[in-house]
């Protein structure tokens, strides 16, 4: 299986898991230093569009900057430190994430969206929260705040027009899985 190779000045969608499917985040405090690893190995080579923090996987929405040099090696970077971390906390051995880490590349500004909702409703369609929107270790209140972050805020709500559009986007896309899902258990 060929591995596509990450290049400079796209959009990405990486995601990866636990071993067999084993969580990765075992409490708060990982999901905070998972966070600042990103910011630590990615920052300033890649603007963070939207993440998801899910106890077994997670989602990374990214586009590297032009100018960013070996990009995949900072992402394994990332990984490696973050493995190496929690093997070391929990007294554990060997992988914690599956290799190689999954990317999509993204070159279409209505797949870009379509992403961005899908990060952002993950909790609640893996049943892990009841409400996407107060969900904690998703970007998606940074989007909406007005608070300090390192997501890329306003490149994401001008995908959406205004920050009203997003919200109501999140929201009837929401009702459209919900929908979809109950579909799903009457037939």
């Amino acid at each position: 299986m060929q591995i596509e190779k990450l290049v400079s000045g796209h959009y990405y969608h990486i995601y990866n898991r636990g071993n067999n499917g084993q969580n990765i985040f075992f409490e708060d405090i990982n999901y905070t230093y998972f966070l600042d690893l990103i910011k630590k190995h990615l920052i300033p080579d890649f603007k963070i569009l939207t993440y998801c923090l899910l106890p077994n996987h997670f989602h990374l929405l990214l586009k590297i900057n032009e100018d960013c040099p070996r990009p995949s090696q900072k992402l394994s970077n990332l990984f490696n430190a973050y493995t190496k971390a929690i093997n070391k906390k929990y007294n554990r051995t060997g992988s914690l994430l599956e290799k190689p880490f999954k990317r999509i590349c993204v070159s279409n500004e209505d797949y870009l969206r379509t992403l961005i909702l899908y990060i952002h409703l993950n909790p609640e369609n893996h049943q892990i929260h009841n409400n996407f929107s107060t969900y904690k270790h998703s970007s998606y209140q940074a989007l909406i705040s007005q608070g300090k972050t390192s997501i890329e805020r306003e490149e994401v709500i001008n995908l959406f027009d205004e920050s009203v559009n997003f919200k109501e986007t999140h929201q009837q896309k929401k009702v459209i899985i919900n929908i979809e899902n109950e579909n799903l258990i009457l037939e």
